[in-house]
């Protein structure tokens, strides 16, 4: 087969020509060599990230809802992204999910036949519940994996916004998503493993989706994680530090901030700051659509 016909991602990479007679030490200079192109290919995608960034803030504020669908590696990096959101910014796990091909049992165990069917993609989609005013973030390296492919189409007779992550500008999503980021990636150390560089593009790109999207909806102040579920202890120290770094306050402070509060940081900071009850604080914050900075009017 030539390798002009054949995804850039699965074609061999003439850098990597000898990759089994190296040493360990050779090894992995070639790998992290190759890994150092993902962060500039990523780079290349940003005025496109942020296109779907501003979907999905528009989408979420208006009741909508995020979902990540893949197949193998890519499924399985939506998954991650979207396990994180919950405890990272108390958002619900309904409205960011993550719809796998071969469900649940296909996070640890391989299951590409799964890949397979168009049909199978566009039944887990309606199964979901996919809606008008939802984004679906649709991911795969080759931007050919049926199972994406039949998933997007749904996706669009549903009137849902949607998004291709791929490595290949001229595949059947990213030609037929309303947005593509297509970080040019290139051949793998291993021919056609796409969990290397083509699966820490897509990570980096959900990052980048899933973080901005809401540090726009307000869900950090500063740098701070203000919306941190304080589920456990770590958790609840990391609460603690957070208003001692918000407000410049003790740790004594902090912890009765937080009793008071409820356990809302947000609250916290403006009860502390502008010298409020817990529902006053709260109210304000409603009003401004939870933006702590808005509430304390900081430019």
């Amino acid at each position: 087969m030539k390798r002009a016909s054949l995804p850039v991602t699965e074609r061999p990479n003439p850098r990597t020509t000898h990759l089994d007679r190296l040493s360990t030490r050779k090894l992995l200079q070639v790998m992290n060599r190759e890994d150092a192109r993902v962060h500039a290919a990523v780079r290349r995608q940003l005025p496109h990230i942020a296109r779907a960034v501003d979907a999905i803030v528009a989408s979420l504020q208006r009741g909508g809802r995020l979902f990540y669908l893949g197949a193998g590696t890519s499924g399985r990096l939506g998954v991650l992204d979207a396990a994180e959101i919950p405890p990272t910014f108390q958002v619900s796990p309904r409205k960011v999910q993550a719809i796998l091909a071969g469900g649940r049992r296909a996070m640890f165990r391989s299951s590409e036949a799964a890949e397979d069917s168009r049909t199978a993609g566009a039944r887990d989609l309606r199964r979901g519940g996919v809606r008008a005013g939802d984004v679906v973030v649709v991911l795969t390296a080759s931007g050919a994996t049926p199972y994406a492919v039949g998933a997007l189409a749904q996706a669009r007779k549903q009137r849902a916004f949607t998004v291709a992550v791929t490595s290949n500008p001229r595949s059947p999503v990213a030609r037929r998503a309303q947005i593509a980021i297509c970080p040019a990636t290139g051949p793998e150390v291993i021919a056609g493993s796409t969990r290397l560089k083509a699966g820490t593009a897509q990570k980096l790109v959900l990052n980048m989706l899933s973080t901005a999207a809401l540090v726009r909806l307000g869900h950090v102040y500063r740098n701070l994680m203000v919306n941190v579920q304080m589920s456990n202890a770590k958790l609840r120290r990391r609460g603690q530090r957070i208003l001692q770094l918000a407000l410049g306050c003790s740790p004594a402070q902090a912890r009765r901030l937080i009793q008071r509060s409820g356990g809302n940081l947000k609250a916290a900071i403006v009860m502390s700051r502008l010298g409020c009850t817990r529902t006053e604080a709260q109210r304000r914050l409603r009003r401004s659509h939870g933006h702590v900075a808005q509430t304390l009017g900081e430019k």
